[in-house]
């Protein structure tokens, strides 16, 4: 998260007209659940101006790209793969394991997160088939709730650098102010 090593989200599959929420969800909640950088098939290049714009406005640091080649990002990771799909092994029996490979042992992240269905060649690449539940649930959640175990819950608290605005807690309504006004409305 940041001062970590590094956690890159790579979006496997993007099905222009159809995907296009949910690519741009995947890229929105890895930034804000604290990976470091998301990685959007080529075709998903609306999702990537989105996630570089929401960055440029609420802060960062967070990195968006395109890739030619998703594939060959897995192939050529240097660090371990996670694969989060509803076939593999489940979250909380795993999820101690790949935070030392992270935390302790300095190993970067690659987490895949699908699209359509996956070839088995990824599931054979990946280090871990992470599965967060094996019912049928959205990619989004998948992503949220590993990232979460992964980080411990620090993320919530990240700061973020070069905000141009900031959203105030408050327990009914909304209330986004400009970053620098922020320390005015916090009590």
């Amino acid at each position: 998260m940041h001062d970590d090593s590094e956690v890159a989200v790579l979006r496997l599959g993007h099905r222009p007209g159809r995907d296009e929420r949910m690519t741009t969800h995947v890229g929105l909640t890895a930034r804000a659940l604290g990976a470091d950088r998301v990685l959007f098939p080529d075709n998903a290049g609306q999702s990537l101006e989105t996630v570089r714009d929401i960055t440029d406005r609420f802060g960062g640091p967070f990195e968006a790209e395109l890739t030619d080649s998703p594939h060959a990002v897995i192939r050529n990771w240097e660090g371990k793969v996670v694969h989060l799909t509803m076939y593999g092994e489940r979250v909380q029996d795993v999820d101690a394991e790949i935070r030392t490979a992270h935390d302790s042992e300095g190993e970067a992240l690659l987490l895949v997160v699908g699209s359509e269905k996956v070839s088995f060649d990824v599931y054979e690449e990946a280090d871990w088939n992470v599965g967060v539940t094996n019912q049928p649930h959205s990619e989004v959640a998948g992503l949220a709730v590993f990232l979460d175990r992964l980080f411990e819950g620090r993320e919530l608290e990240q700061e973020w650098d070069n905000a141009d605005r900031t959203v105030i807690p408050m327990e009914t309504g909304k209330r986004v102010v400009p970053a620098d006004d922020a320390d005015d409305h916090h009590d």
